[in-house]
């Protein structure tokens, strides 16, 4: 559930696993596909999974099943900020909203907050990837109006690099993801849709609805935050 093509996936997983980590935490870990990749890469690893998605848990304990990895590991549906630290290497992407206020007060993302505890959960030297949303362009009004209607939900790369600095952290690899890669994104969202209509009736009672919501979707993303609003991928080391 983000804009990540194969290509950075594997630098990511590379920039954790050639320090062969003994434990790896991956927070807000949905199927969690980074962090069995990082396992699979490096055999003597243990990694830690949490996400309050309970059917995306499920899904991540029968894929670390079918792979041959979960006897290394453990993977719950648990509030991450109930999770104790020392780890070698930490994964977060796109759920620095643990640690900030509730996404329903529509207030800017504390990054602050995020990095100081994703600082706090790593010794000197521990590796993070965090990956999070930022403005590539200054936001429109377009942009901003189907996603959380303010300008200063998000920051720059820029800031946010100082941000990781203050924090304690430097980088290693700064990577933000491309056109493609958020096009690919989002057509995942307009495929659903086309598929469901595809698979049904015109005259199925939730058409309107759907047809509706596929309408939105794509005016959000075409006419509005295509090419401003970015994901940035920093491959941080504890210093």
């Amino acid at each position: 559930m983000t804009p990540l093509s194969e290509a950075r996936a594997d630098r990511l997983v590379a920039f954790l696993a050639e320090a062969e980590p003994a434990t790896v935490l991956d927070i807000g870990c949905g199927w969690a596909e980074l962090l069995l990749r990082v396992l699979e890469a490096s055999p003597s690893s243990r990694g830690r999974g949490a996400d309050l998605d309970r059917e995306a848990i499920e899904h991540a304990r029968s894929e670390a099943q079918r792979r041959g990895l979960a006897s290394r590991v453990e993977l719950s549906a648990a509030d991450a900020r109930e999770l104790a630290g020392p780890r070698d290497a930490v994964v977060c992407i796109g759920s620095s909203q643990v640690w900030g206020p509730p996404v329903e007060a529509a207030q800017p993302l504390d990054y602050a907050a995020a990095l100081a505890a994703l600082r706090a959960l790593v010794p000197q030297g521990g590796r993070v990837v965090y990956g999070e949303g930022i403005w590539s362009r200054p936001p429109t009004p377009a942009a901003i109006a189907p996603l959380g209607g303010r300008d200063d939900e998000f920051v720059t790369l820029p800031a946010l690099l100082e941000l990781a600095a203050a924090a304690g952290f430097l980088p290693v690899q700064v990577h933000e993801a491309n056109l493609d890669e958020w096009d690919e994104f989002e057509s995942g969202f307009a495929a659903r849709y086309a598929w469901w209509f595809a698979d049904r009736s015109p005259e199925h009672p939730d058409a309107d609805e759907v047809r509706a919501r596929a309408a939105r979707q794509r005016a959000a993303y075409f006419d509005g935050y295509r090419g401003v609003l970015g994901m940035a991928y920093l491959c941080l080391v504890a210093v």
